[in-house]
């Protein structure tokens, strides 16, 4: 069988080079039905991507900003129109539910709004420092930036970045997973058909051979990243050594601690969805829920409510075999070390679909703050409980952790959400909400090992990051003349 390749999207045109290093063929994980095959982008491809997109900045940057959104205007219009088969793509590639599908690129159109209101965000600042003397700022786009994405969101979070990058007047390399090529392909498509300038969108597929050669490229001025923690603290580092600017975003170990006054029917619905919802595949995703003191109605709840979910239907497939079997193996040593597996997802195989990669909902009771179900990211739909006394205790087991992406709490006490919400060591806490992603303008980024560099990569902090503060002070003397008076 001829396999479709994942061209590159370089100068506004689809770049396939068969000469260069070909990875394993893609097969889908929601069928094992193949995809197609990706060659890796090494330096020369990066050298011609970073080329065309220093050649369209030198128009695009001096653009003025509210004619540059206007693409933005058109993008947005565009993926709203052709959502449906955007959805099937992202589905196609990473296995989620095309109802989950359409619901991340429902929330990446959402930072396109917030990007095309730039002209209402992007005024400078102005002071009249002393008689007849002003200080004000303006902002200048950075040149070529480049974003480094991964597989589990294979339209929103590009959509976290080109965006307000483009907005702002950059141009932009993307260089997305290797498991999931072909969406950034059709949003370069879209951004093309919108009107933006060949050269300011670009694609360079690959694996880390490629991820070094933009992070090495003297042409590219900053990047970000989304990924597992290790690779973010490799990616900042090489990129810092390379006089970069760098904001990489890492894993999680996300709590929600639930105490016995939470409401038991909302507890139970949205513990589950935060747990398993992209079949657990997100960063955002509950890992351990502790339970303070007699919980047992509520995870009860909690299990009858996984109960109730079908593999295939309602939990979409993990991305890889090996993903699979490393989740599996998790469960595996849980119950062997002797916690109770009260709802066991392992050998799943939805009819129709035996050739996928699939984990059913998971719930592991009992577990010690020694297990690695407590410590690790799993990142599949499996959910351990902790069980402890105090919401003191509580805090102390999720301040430990050394992620700090996200906290929750279930509860109907506002004073005990209060509490909980100053003590916390994370840098997006949810109350009563089990997947607490800030709405721009509020930014999306956690603390401690989940982020590397400042700010935050949506919201208002994007715009700080992906541009440079000139600061001009000015006196003008009452007396002086101009040529033309």
């Amino acid at each position: 069988m001829k396999q479709t390749i994942a061209s590159h999207h370089i100068g506004g045109q689809q770049v396939i080079d068969s000469s260069l290093r070909a990875l394993p063929p893609l097969q889908s994980p929601v069928d094992g039905s193949p995809l197609g095959v990706v060659h890796v982008a090494g330096r020369a491809v990066v050298d011609r991507a970073v080329l065309s997109a220093e050649n369209a900045f030198q128009s695009w940057s001096i653009v003025p900003v509210k004619d540059r959104v206007q693409v933005l205007y058109r993008f947005k219009a565009l993926v709203e129109k052709c959502i449906g088969d955007l959805a099937k793509q992202v589905t196609a590639e990473n296995g989620k539910t095309t109802a989950e599908s359409a619901a991340g690129i429902q929330r990446g159109i959402e930072i396109v709004e917030y990007a095309a209101s730039l002209p209402q965000l992007f005024a400078g600042e102005i002071l009249e420092v002393s008689t007849g003397v002003d200080c004000y700022t303006r902002r200048f786009p950075l040149g070529v930036v480049a974003g480094i994405t991964p597989f589990n969101f294979p339209a929103m979070v590009p959509m976290w970045m080109f965006p307000m990058a483009i907005a702002c007047g950059n141009s932009f390399i993307l260089k997305p997973s290797e498991q999931v090529p072909f969406t950034p392909l059709l949003l370069a498509d879209l951004l093309k058909e919108s009107g933006l300038p060949d050269g300011v969108f670009n694609v360079v597929q690959g694996d880390r051979e490629t991820v070094e050669a933009v992070l090495d490229h003297p042409g590219v001025a900053a990047a970000a990243f989304v990924g597992s923690t290790a690779v973010a603290k490799a990616v900042y580092d090489r990129g810092i050594a390379a006089n970069k600017r760098m904001l990489t975003l890492g894993g999680a170990k996300n709590h929600l601690i639930v105490v016995p006054d939470a409401d038991p029917v909302i507890t139970a619905k949205n513990v589950v969805s935060s747990a398993v919802g992209c079949a657990g595949q997100r960063c955002m995703a509950a890992s351990v829920m502790i339970a303070v003191g007699d919980c047992d109605a509520i995870i009860a709840a909690i299990e009858n409510e996984m109960r109730g979910l079908a593999c295939g239907s309602e939990i979409g497939a993990i991305i890889s075999p090996k993903a699979r079997e490393r989740i599996e193996g998790y469960i595996g040593r849980a119950a062997a070390r002797g916690a109770k597996v009260r709802l066991d997802g392992r050998n799943q195989s939805p009819a129709g679909k035996e050739h996928g990669n699939y984990v059913g909902p998971t719930l592991i009771d009992g577990i010690t703050v020694e297990d690695e179900c407590a410590s690790d990211e799993i990142f599949g739909p499996v959910l351990s409980i902790l069980r402890v006394k105090t919401l003191d205790e509580a805090l102390a087991l999720e301040n430990a952790n050394p992620y700090g992406n996200a906290a929750c709490i279930y509860t109907t006490s506002g004073a005990t959400a209060r509490y909980f919400e100053m003590r916390a060591e994370a840098g997006m806490i949810g109350v009563n909400i089990g997947v607490p992603v800030p709405r721009d303008p509020f930014g999306f980024g956690g603390w401690n090992a989940s982020k590397f560099g400042p700010g935050d990569i949506t919201g208002r902090d994007a715009i700080g990051f992906w541009t440079k503060t000139k600061k001009v002070t000015a006196k003008w003397t009452a007396k002086s003349t101009s040529w033309m008076s």
